[in-house]
């Protein structure tokens, strides 16, 4: 599920599913619709992404989805649904804060690299744990290494089955603050969202078109990592990783 909410000039996204908010297509596409929405909404004024619970912030794509894939556009229907959402979050002209409670993998690090301005609890370890099914973080890749660079992006993406510290993440510059506990981030957030209300929406559209400067290839891009992700996901090896990992 996809809620939105707008008060005062914040506009807050939440989703959430069962399965430790991994995204499933609809999810995805609701997301992208939200992010959309909300940019193109002249009463809101900076967005809050944010997922449901305490304990994880997003497990990543949906392995009842990926067990499901049997063709390679079916694959890439559904690997485009990341590429949809990061590029969403890339052409909106507003703020994106990301309220980070916990811990975030594989598609949930990539979506936390596409906000803007990253809020986080000291649980939220991050892990790109694609290559261990078999695929590896595609899509997700490009906006983690705008983030935290190449080669701590490559450290995630061969370290496949090692979390790193939400302190890593800070170092790293995935995440902008690190709080003890998640009533101390949404205090931030609060506070911060305060302060960005009180600046230029244009000055602050026109800034984040300079931090995405050199991303412009991505709507191309991301679909064609896309493509080789619904393609792997077709392998004998990643059928059976799948099959375990839903099995532990």
């Amino acid at each position: 599920m996809v809620s939105i909410e707008i008060n005062n000039g914040i506009g807050t996204i939440t989703f959430g599913t069962e399965a430790h908010n991994s995204l499933p297509g609809k999810v995805l596409k609701d997301l992208t619709d939200s992010i959309i929405g909300m940019g193109e909404n002249d009463s809101v004024k900076v967005i809050v992404l944010k997922s449901l619970g305490e304990k994880t912030f997003c497990a990543g794509a949906s392995f009842d989805e990926l067990a499901a894939i049997n063709d390679e556009k079916t694959g890439l229907d559904f690997f485009s649904g990341f590429a949809n959402v990061i590029n969403a979050c890339r052409k909106c002209p507003k703020f994106i804060i990301g309220r980070i409670q916990g811990k975030a993998v594989g598609g949930g690090v990539g979506l936390a690299s596409a906000t803007d301005y990253t809020i986080a609890t000291q649980y939220a370890s991050v892990k790109l744990s694609e290559l261990a099914v078999g695929i590896g973080p595609f899509v997700v890749g490009p906006a983690v290494q705008r983030k935290v660079g190449l080669s701590a992006m490559s450290e995630l993406a061969i370290n496949a089955t090692e979390w790193r510290t939400a302190r890593w993440a800070k170092e790293k510059g995935l995440y902008n603050e690190v709080f003890d506990d998640i009533n101390q981030v949404d205090d931030y957030i609060n506070f911060f969202c305060e302060i960005l209300m009180k600046h230029s929406p244009e000055a602050m559209a026109e800034l984040k078109k300079v931090f995405w400067e050199g991303c412009e290839n991505w709507d191309k891009l991301l679909i064609e990592r896309a493509a080789i992700s619904g393609k792997l996901v077709l392998s004998d090896y990643t059928k059976s990783a799948i099959r375990a990992f839903k099995n532990v």
